[in-house]
């Protein structure tokens, strides 16, 4: 008999840990160098933890080896909610905040507990792809709006209101996003509001990289817009403090929740079905919140922020390529223009590259984006490795023109 996958799969994937990666980790295993430009991973790239989170989690392991309360320990749940009360986040409490082993297992909850089959969740274009697996995998339709790349990557709001329907529950906003680095300003996440409001949705906003803004760049938290829609604010420490591989990850639920009772209950209940998140790495959430190592790394002269403009002015500067600024997030998302670049199929594209050049970046369609004329780079490396990798990325392209 032949095992085969469900059929629950079918049409999920997640490119960022797609088929080129296993290519990738071929050549590696067979002796060779890949500069791996597809994953925001911090330490990867030489970034270390802070050290005050290390010495706390050192601390307390000797009494975090037992289960936690499902939504996560109190004292860390309270230390999440005080601080969102502080940005504005009205009424928010310890009960309002589950923690998860990163973000990416609370959005699968979020998404589980609501969608029912046939069910619609409005995802940006480009999108960060979990969004799109985890409700094709509940069963639902995710239904994409359009970003337009003209209006620095801002959502377009009638394209969003010209795409709810009946089945419509809820929309999803990533800010500042992945993969464009776009930060929205407060007259959009207002436009979007109102569409949650008159369409009676749900809104999930994923605020990761809430922290890493540059030039300036202003973060407006929807939910402090918005106190009368119900709202899902997501983030954790695996991008502003380093620590991926700690999973430390938060959810807060704000608005009004008295008519959703029972679509919290079941959070909680598929809260409590995973026993409890990685209590170690809850330990260091109270102390990480007041730490402020990242501020240094963002500043001119800081490592992410001179990263981000070399990678920038050096992709600008390749024949018949042009990327948007981004103004946050850890990550370019490069156009390559169709009358000079012939690129019919872009998984092919970075595939290609990563047999030739050794540099694995992942396809613009990874990111629900519809056409093969963009790519995702990770802007993590130093400043001079990301210079001379865009270059070989010049040289590849030649292999494409027209």
């Amino acid at each position: 008999m032949e095992f085969r996958q469900s059929s629950k799969l079918a049409g999920v994937c997640y490119e960022i840990r797609g088929p080129v990666v296993e290519e990738a980790n071929a050549l590696e295993a067979a002796g060779h160098s890949v500069l791996r430009l597809n994953q925001g991973n911090p330490a990867t790239f030489g970034f270390e933890a802070p050290e005050s989170l290390l010495r706390e989690m050192t601390r307390c392991l000797a009494t975090a080896h037992g289960y936690s309360d499902g939504r996560g320990i109190p004292s860390a749940r309270q230390a999440v909610a005080d601080e969102y009360r502080s940005r504005g986040f009205e009424g928010v409490s310890l009960e309002d905040v589950y923690l998860g082993n990163g973000v990416s297992e609370l959005v699968s909850m979020s998404v589980q507990a609501l969608v029912d089959t046939g069910d619609e969740i409005l995802i940006p274009s480009p999108d960060f792809p979990l969004w799109t697996a985890v409700t094709r995998l509940a069963g639902g339709n995710p239904v994409h709006y359009v970003c337009d790349e003209g209006a620095d990557w801002n959502p377009d709001l009638a394209d969003i209101a010209s795409k709810i329907t009946d089945r419509t529950k809820a929309i999803v906003v990533i800010n500042p996003n992945n993969p464009t680095g776009a930060v929205y300003s407060r007259e959009l996440l207002e436009g979007v509001a109102d569409l949650a409001r008159r369409h009676n949705l749900l809104v999930f906003v994923d605020e990761i990289y809430d922290q890493i803004l540059y030039e300036g760049a202003v973060m407006h938290h929807f939910a402090t817009l918005a106190p009368d829609v119900l709202t899902l604010t997501f983030s954790g420490l695996s991008k502003s403090h380093r620590v991926a591989g700690f999973r430390a990850g938060w959810m807060v639920v704000s608005g009004p929740t008295e008519h959703a009772r029972d679509y919290l209950e079941g959070i909680t209940m598929l809260a409590g079905m995973r026993l409890c998140p990685n209590a170690p790495a809850q330990h260091i959430i109270e102390i990480a919140l007041r730490d402020k190592t990242l501020d240094d790394l963002l500043l001119p002269g800081g490592r992410l922020r001179e990263q981000r403009d070399r990678t920038w002015k050096a992709l600008n500067e390749l024949p018949g390529v042009s990327c948007v600024k981004p103004q946050g997030a850890l990550y370019a998302f490069p156009r390559f223009d169709p009358k000079v670049y012939r690129i019919d199929d872009d998984e092919k594209f970075v595939l290609n590259l990563l047999l030739q050049e050794k540099i694995h970046i992942v396809q613009g369609t990874g990111f629900n984006w519809h056409a093969p004329d963009h790519v995702r780079i990770v802007t993590l490396p130093r400043a001079d490795e990301l210079e001379t990798a865009i270059g070989r990325i010049g040289r590849f392209l030649g292999n494409y023109r027209r």
